[in-house]
């Protein structure tokens, strides 16, 4: 259900009246008035997704990022990369080398398309400055895990002298497969660690999406502790819905922040939730300013 602007700021003035009551500080107040540049503390590095705000043009959404303080757009490949550098703005997770989000390692028919894409697009993106990119497993298509883990290892393994040559670090994904994704094979941390362990370089490491992992397997701070050592990447987005990280979803983002910057992470916490709020870009601010701790 889309909530507008005077709803949601109606819910969280009465949630910041009962959590007043309480003696208890609200982490997801708005600001009254938009601001130059918020006072971000610097501890977490704010990226934000491009594909949440395709309805907002690029050079808007780098002008918003600046605005707030955010130091990446992120998912956008090497066409858009120059207007990212126009404004001094990163790309902690550039899209190159992927041919899709089912057609991926877990299947050894796909593996020579990967390859050809990866060891193409590798040495453009550590020219580009960046150090990073993100692929995906495919789908299960009936593979047992013992097969789908082979399948993958087999197929990165292919790439993975590329990356290291190029000082890139190849960045798999975990997607939920029981709203969004249906038959994604790796669904959940533990699968996306044993295949780290198998490819064993220090060039292939998880990103770590909440929002996906919290639908599959819950534990988040925890899971965050016992595997940071795995993760490159972080994203965010509400569940449910994937949208605002306000009080309409289950997550307390500044125990999460709280958590990640325990373990010494330096990179990007990216956000990848669909704004529903009437003005995507305040939406954007209050989601960074939730997660600045």
């Amino acid at each position: 259900m889309k909530i507008s602007r005077r709803n949601a700021l109606a819910k969280l003035g009465a949630l910041a009246g009962s959590t007043a009551a309480l003696g208890l500080a609200n982490p997801f107040k708005m600001p009254e008035k938009r601001i130059e540049t918020l006072d971000l503390k610097g501890r977490i590095n704010h990226s934000v997704c491009r594909w949440p705000y395709n309805n907002v043009s690029l050079e808007d959404l780098c002008r918003a990022s600046v605005e707030i303080g955010i130091k990446s757009v992120e998912i956008v490949g090497p066409e858009d990369w120059p207007v990212l550098k126009e404004y001094g703005l990163s790309c902690a997770m550039p899209r190159a080398g992927d041919i899709g989000l089912e057609r991926g390692f877990s299947d050894p028919k796909y593996h020579d398309e990967l390859e050809a894409s990866f060891k193409e697009s590798i040495p453009k993106v550590a020219e580009a400055g960046h150090d990073i990119v993100i692929l995906f497993s495919g789908n299960r298509d009936g593979m047992d895990d013992e097969t789908g883990l082979r399948n993958c290892e087999e197929g990165i393994k292919r790439i993975i002298s590329t990356a290291e040559r190029h000082n890139v670090t190849l960045c798999l994904e975990p997607l939920n497969s029981k709203r969004n994704h249906p038959d994604y094979f790796v669904d959940n941390t533990p699968l996306g660690v044993e295949l780290c362990d198998r490819i064993g370089s220090d060039r292939f490491k998880l990103l770590y999406d909440i929002y996906h992992m919290q639908i599959m397997e819950g534990d988040v701070i925890q899971t965050i502790r016992d595997y940071h050592e795995y993760i490159a990447h972080y994203h965010t987005g509400g569940v449910p819905g994937r949208n605002e990280l306000d009080e309409s979803q289950e997550l307390y983002w500044p125990a999460i922040m709280e958590a990640i910057v325990e373990t010494g992470y330096d990179g990007y916490v990216g956000q990848e939730f669909v704004p529903t709020w009437d003005d995507p870009i305040e939406a954007l601010r209050h989601g960074v300013e939730v997660c600045d701790v």
